[in-house]
């Protein structure tokens, strides 16, 4: 078939009527997403915890039997969950406190920004109205998203003791509805599926722990305040992708404007600060990375916009997750393989062409 007869069949009879309802379909889902993200959002950190935790399970389970298994398992999800929710809240806290005890500092270097701003003649905002209350408010504002993200954590865990307790029984009805299918296997996609979450996490984990200590290091390096907090920061904003990266250079760039008064100190900072995420983010990560999560850059990108659109900042965080999810979902079934070659590298669809073939 010619690509004008392609093309013709798209935009008429079966093919468009096709067309309009996976447009229609895509639209519904996106809208679902949207309003019922109270409700979703943390089933999909539960899904995500259980393929993370799985492992741990299963070998425990095979020594000790089921019921010490999910104990276990709770418990050291608990533990780790425990750990990183304080080390973030004390993070952010001591970095608030900071904030809190250092406004004059901020309000100084704002009317030092406006003052040169205004003298070279550039835009700059109408914040006339702008006093210590203002930066204070600032500031407990992002203690205020610290008190929800552990109010989240909890809801996520508590979800996750129920999700742990019946993945068994999860399997028993997976196996079963895979007797009714045919050409895929509903069992052996979704332990691809966490397969590859836990090798990206294990990735973004070992990229983050890197980033941290060189950034506490730097920081500590140079006499910045708040040094162990940046490390942390950094550690945790790295597992969100693009934007992370970037607020865990400029949050620390503003205070030390605020703390050293010089403008080279700053340029100083955001160029190391800057050239150890390029590092580690361009060389370190795909290094890690290989071919294992095949996805196009720009596939990654677009994916993350639309889950951070779609859920704000927990989409962004696990936006990447779920797009892998679905990729190897389109990849292991056959009538939606295509979906997956378009959204591959190109090395990554030969490579998956050449299987098909031998």
């Amino acid at each position: 078939m010619s690509n004008e007869q392609a093309v013709l069949t798209i935009v008429t009879g079966a093919g468009r009527d096709r067309f309009v309802t996976a447009v229609f379909a895509v639209v519904l889902i996106s809208a679902a997403l949207y309003f019922g993200r109270v409700v979703l959002e943390p089933v999909a950190f539960v899904l995500f915890t259980m393929a993370l935790v799985e492992p741990f399970q299963k070998a425990v389970e095979i020594k000790m039997g089921k019921p010490i298994a999910l104990i276990l398992t709770i418990l050291l999800t608990l533990l780790v969950l425990s750990i990183l929710v304080l080390a973030i809240v004390w993070s952010i806290g001591d970095v608030v406190h900071w904030g809190v005890a250092n406004v004059e500092r901020f309000q100084s270097l704002y009317l030092r920004a406006t003052q040169w701003l205004d003298g070279h003649d550039l835009f700059i905002m109408d914040l006339s109205s702008l006093n210590s209350s203002s930066f204070v408010g600032v500031f407990q504002a992002v203690a205020v998203q610290a008190n929800y993200f552990m109010g989240f954590t909890l809801v996520v865990f508590l979800f996750l003791i129920f999700g742990l307790a019946e993945m068994g029984d999860f399997k028993t009805k997976i196996e079963a509805l895979d007797k009714k299918m045919s050409g895929w296997s509903l069992l052996e996609t979704s332990g691809q599926i966490a397969k590859k979450i836990r090798k990206y996490m294990l990735i973004r984990t070992v990229a983050s722990a890197v980033t941290g200590l060189a950034v506490f290091v730097f920081t500590l390096s140079i006499g910045l305040d708040l040094a162990v907090a940046w490390g942390i920061i950094s550690f945790v904003l790295n597992y969100i992708p693009y934007v992370g990266p970037l607020v865990a250079v400029i949050l620390p760039v503003i205070f030390a404007t605020a703390q050293f008064e010089s403008w080279q100190m700053a340029a100083l900072i955001f160029g190391s600060l800057y050239l150890i995420q390029f590092v580690i983010g361009s060389y370190l990560e795909p290094m890690l990375t290989g071919t294992a999560l095949a996805i196009s850059p720009f596939v990654m990108l677009f994916a993350f916009l639309i889950w951070d659109f779609l859920w704000g900042m927990p989409g962004a965080f696990i936006g990447l997750p779920v797009t892998i999810a679905l990729f190897t979902i389109w990849e292991q079934n056959p009538s939606t393989r295509w979906i997956a070659n378009l959204m591959s590298t190109s090395d990554a669809a030969s490579d998956t062409q050449l299987a098909k073939t031998s």
